[in-house]
């Protein structure tokens, strides 16, 4: 039987920061991916695609707000819902436009994902969405709409949201089912809709958003995936991010990984989640982890750091030692 990958795809490699985030620049940017995918079918690979929503739930919670005098607000998890409806409909668009007659076909799965009603991340919100803000804009959001605002990579401000760690995917059975039958399966979109346990084994929602990349490992880990790969907008990890030791990382350990990790390398608000699904989903024998862009999800799954001359991303594994860093 094939070989199973996960693609993580951030939110933002859908509405780019240089983007004003319309459908057509969404679609084309989904096009880009979906030749990736195009790439790892044709080895034999079979795909589960796990997307971020970010700015895009975002953008949909103020729409919600300005237009609450006309019609009802809806709560956030209900938002997120509605994102990965709206998402995976454009990314399975994408994938049959490129992928054509290669594949069966590509599915959206609604997805829910149970959360602890007590996780701490619910009284310390860390999870950015939505556009940048100014100083005082962001000043007159908190205000007026009692968000929670932050700085965010010296870009602006944004609204942070609870981030609960997801425990599973309620349709997890359902999504193996499809990616047994040969289908490009699009799942837990937006880290999936927060949920928790109610009463007599119901689920009810919760508002918060889920970081995709550790959904992600969740998804993998329920379809005993062989990869995971975070898709994101940066070819490479790199140490010394920023600085004039910056240096490129194409291959590292778990062990590498933690230890950059403990040494503040990956900061929580950007590659710090990434490298902990990797390490997470590394950890079982028989997997790897990879960090890189839409173009390079192919050659880094397919060759190893110091096998064959040419770009590749970040790969992380089980292994007793690791390629290190290589000049940048």
């Amino acid at each position: 039987m094939s070989e199973i990958a996960v693609l993580a795809l951030g939110g933002n490699a859908l509405s780019r920061v240089d983007q004003l985030g319309t459908l057509d620049e969404q679609y084309d940017n989904a096009k880009v991916m979906a030749k990736s995918v195009r790439s790892l079918v044709r080895k034999g690979w079979r795909i589960v695609i796990v997307h971020g929503n970010g700015p895009q739930v975002g953008n949909l919670a103020i729409q919600q707000e300005e237009s609450a005098g006309l019609v009802p607000a809806l709560p956030l998890f209900a938002l997120g819902a509605m994102t990965q409806g709206a998402l995976g409909s454009l990314i399975c668009l994408a994938l049959s436009e490129i992928c054509g007659d290669e594949i069966p076909g590509a599915v959206s799965v609604i997805t829910h994902m149970e959360v602890d009603p007590d996780d701490p991340a619910f009284s310390c919100p860390t999870k950015p969405i939505g556009p940048f803000f100014s100083r005082a804009e962001a000043a007159t959001l908190a205000t007026e709409r009692s968000w929670t605002m932050v700085e965010d990579a010296g870009r602006g401000y944004r609204r942070v949201v609870a981030s609960p760690l997801p425990k599973a995917p309620i349709e997890a059975a359902a999504i193996a089912t499809l990616v047994a039958a040969g289908y490009i399966v699009v799942a837990a979109g937006g880290g999936g809709i927060p949920v928790v346990p109610g009463e007599q084994g119901a689920y009810r929602g919760i508002d918060a958003v889920i970081d995709k990349d550790l959904a992600a490992e969740r998804i993998a880990d329920a379809a005993d995936a062989e990869a995971l790969v975070m898709v994101t907008g940066v070819p490479a990890v790199k140490l010394d991010f920023g600085t004039a030791t910056e240096r490129t990382i194409e291959e590292m350990t778990i062990d590498e990984a933690k230890r950059h990790m403990k040494d503040g390398q990956f900061p929580p608000g950007s590659m710090g989640p990434k490298v902990q699904a990797a390490i997470n989903f590394a950890t079982a024998p028989g997997r790897v982890s990879a960090i890189t862009t839409p173009e390079l999800v192919d050659t880094t799954l397919d060759r190893p750091a110091g096998v064959i001359e040419g770009a590749r991303g970040t790969r992380i594994v089980a292994g007793a030692g690791g390629a290190g860093a290589a000049a940048s």
